[in-house]
């Protein structure tokens, strides 16, 4: 046998008593060979904030995960806020990024030496080194993400920030959606949308460089046609009318069709769980927009170079 391919004894079974070996076509797809569970579908209601007291509601799916928790997927974790009138909140995960959307209320926020006002319909972008505080002078409701799962997970903390909390005021989003809409090629383009952004990370367009969020319409009557990446997407529905939904599933036919789709009935307020790489599609039957937002871990995947959309 060559002399490089000889094994050499040594003796230390102190240093081997955590190695293992598999055969590769027995360990390269867990998924498929159950060994990792698969991200589940699963949807929560606008009820799980509509009263109480100030809290937050982290929306977990850590024991269909197999992980520890809180955390709506493997990197993220989706939750509600409710503050009452008068009451303060802080916000302090060991996370990187931080999105809220104001579903309702007003008040506002102090993150070190940065203070801003927040009222219904703005985003706000934190990143994680230092505390959040949080007040209404209004009772107010939020959809929270940040990716405290994924730190968990690398077994790290937080170092450093990495951009500046930023605030991205509702009179100019809904502008900017507006604007998107009124496009002429907007009936062209699978999505009606606006992506949030940030001049730190001009390679990824991305609200944080982890987190991507997405504002979007659903214009009266519109479907808007299966795609499919590979970041998990935990999607919020501002206001809907009736007749709106998602079909989500597997695989598509020759024709783009959705086959054998789960069904997620739409109502305001609520938040589902698109699993990566499933096709999903979009569909108003009514004669009123619906409004909605995905965020996702595609800033750290378009980094990655594995976000890989695909549109039927």
């Amino acid at each position: 046998m060559n002399a490089s391919l000889q094994a050499i004894a040594i003796d230390s079974p102190q240093y081997e008593a955590e190695a293992e070996y598999f055969e590769y076509s027995k360990a390269a797809n867990p998924i498929a060979a159950k060994i990792i569970s698969r991200i589940p579908y699963k949807t929560f209601p606008a009820a799980l904030c509509a009263t109480g007291e100030s809290r937050v509601i982290p929306l977990d799916l850590s024991q269909e995960l197999g992980c520890e928790g809180p955390a709506t997927g493997p990197g993220l974790t989706a939750n509600f806020i409710r503050l009452n009138a008068g009451d303060r909140l802080a916000l302090q995960p060991n996370a990187t990024s931080q999105v809220l959307y104001v579903i309702e209320g007003t008040g506002s926020l102090a993150y070190g030496d940065s203070s801003f006002e927040w009222s219904k319909g703005c985003f706000i972008a934190l990143p994680g080194l230092l505390s959040t505080q949080l007040s209404a002078t209004a009772d107010a409701r939020f959809y929270y993400v940040h990716d405290e799962p994924l730190l968990r997970y690398l077994g790290v903390e937080r170092t450093q920030d990495r951009f500046q909390p930023t605030l991205y005021p509702a009179a100019v989003a809904n502008a900017k959606l507006r604007e998107a809409a009124e496009d002429p090629r907007a009936s062209d383009r699978s999505r009606v949308s606006i992506l949030l952004g940030n001049r730190n990370f001009p390679q990824t367009r991305t609200v944080t460089h982890v987190l991507w969020a997405m504002y979007g319409i659903v214009p009266a009557g519109a479907v808007q046609k299966a795609h499919r990446h590979q970041s998990i997407a935990l999607d919020f529905i501002i206001d809907c009318p009736v007749g709106c939904y998602t079909l989500v599933g597997a695989q598509v036919d020759e024709h783009g069709k959705i086959q054998n789709p789960t069904r997620i009935d739409w109502e305001p307020g609520l938040a589902f769980v698109t699993p990566p790489g499933y096709w999903h599609a979009h569909f108003n039957e009514s004669t009123e927009e619906a409004f909605l937002i995905p965020i996702q871990d595609a800033g750290l995947q378009t980094y990655l170079r594995s976000l890989d959309i695909r549109f039927t």
